[in-house]
């Protein structure tokens, strides 16, 4: 995931910091590019996420049920901004909780992952659109988090990566669009 990336420059900032991710007063929003449209253009997934380990040693995360053992709740907000045919979609997505690859899992679970992900793209025979790179369409696009010492919001909002200027270009997307989330 490309993006915004929040860094402490010390104990009580980090301290600050992570209360404020905890307590959810941290905003977050990510820009994704996924395979097809959801018909729900706005919506909210809510499951529970468990990791699972792979035959080859590796291990992903997946839809669980409540109860399950090492399942934790996991939501997201969702929006699309723009369509493309109904090849893809540009999605802006608000996770309430930070779970381990929370958005990927829930962007598939909805049955529209986001491109270029090699874990949890899982449509068959799906070929990328000519021109756009076979790299992960998922943006840090802005958090806004307390400052540690003020209080007072700090906003930072991140460029697209070249792969996906690259194929927003190629869509004839503006970044300056109305974003619903």
């Amino acid at each position: 995931t490309s993006g915004c990336l929040v860094v402490a420059k010390s104990r009580f900032a980090a301290s600050v910091l992570a209360k404020s991710f905890r307590s959810r007063t941290t905003r977050k929003v990510y820009w994704a590019i996924v395979a097809g449209v959801p018909k729900t253009r706005q919506g909210r997934v809510s499951t529970y996420i468990a990791k699972e380990m792979l035959p080859d040693g590796d291990s992903r995360m997946r839809v669980a049920e409540h109860g399950e053992e090492g399942a934790e709740h996991a939501l997201t907000y969702y929006a699309v901004v723009e369509a493309s045919a109904q090849k893809l979609a540009w999605v802006s997505l608000k996770p309430v909780t930070g779970r381990t690859h929370q958005l990927r899992v829930h962007a598939a679970s909805i049955g529209h992952p986001i491109i270029g992900d090699p874990k949890y793209f899982n449509i068959e025979n799906w070929e990328l659109p000519g021109g756009i790179q076979s790299r992960l369409h998922l943006l840090a696009r802005r958090i806004v988090v307390p400052h540690p010492r003020t209080g007072k919001p700090i906003d930072v909002t991140a460029p697209l990566p070249p792969h996906m200027q690259q194929t927003f270009n190629l869509l004839g997307l503006e970044t300056d669009a109305y974003d619903p989330i």
